[in-house]
């Protein structure tokens, strides 16, 4: 098992190492007619719809090339993703890294419950959430952008962290961060960072 991790993460490595795509190449149309099958689940622009999917749209371009990487390699399990990214190369993953990441990230709704946030906001000093995710939470080279993700995925990924369900690049801290919550902060912490400007 170790094994395979390590074989996993040096393949990771060096595909990251082949360095990213030129921004301008993100707008070629082949590019474009592979994120299409993206929209599907992810929504139009990389933005979801539908609920505990993920938007893309904004996300750092190393992270978004980590977790198809991730789950090519089956160490990030889901049943929708895994056939998908099986079929990826690694030019897909450099360019659907690229194409998401430039595409504008969504923008956070009038916050409905401005209490929950302010609890939300103490659980996210009190965790160092911005220490890794940066003080906008607008993430960084492999780190998410948390900043007006979906506010039920939020959730259900902490609770997968906490539970050792999700695995790949942070999972060691963020199982640690993770398992110390209470479901009270989790629901705050993700409600403050859905609702983030």
């Amino acid at each position: 098992m170790r094994r395979q991790f390590i074989s996993h993460a040096i393949s990771a490595v060096a595909l990251l190492a082949l360095g990213s795509l030129p921004t301008s190449a993100a707008d070629n149309a082949a590019v474009k007619e592979k994120a299409a099958v993206c929209a599907g689940c992810h929504g139009e622009n990389g933005i979801s719809q539908t609920e505990n999917i993920p938007s893309l749209a904004g996300q750092p371009d190393q992270f978004l090339q980590w977790q198809l990487v991730f789950f090519r390699a089956g160490s990030r399990k889901n049943d929708q993703m895994q056939p998908i990214a099986e079929e990826i190369t690694n030019e897909d993953v450099r360019n659907l890294g690229a194409y998401f990441a430039a595409l504008t990230p969504p923008t956070a709704a009038e916050d409905k419950d401005p209490e929950l946030s302010k609890k939300g906001a103490q659980v996210a000093a009190g965790r160092r959430c911005a220490s890794c995710h940066t003080d906008s939470f607008a993430g960084t080279k492999a780190v998410a952008r948390l900043a007006g993700q979906r506010e039920e995925y939020l959730v259900k990924a902490l609770h997968d962290y906490k539970s050792s369900q999700r695995v790949g690049g942070g999972g060691a801290a963020m199982a640690d961060v993770a398992y110390h919550m209470s479901d009270e902060e989790i629901t705050a912490v993700s409600h403050y960072l859905a609702y983030f400007k």
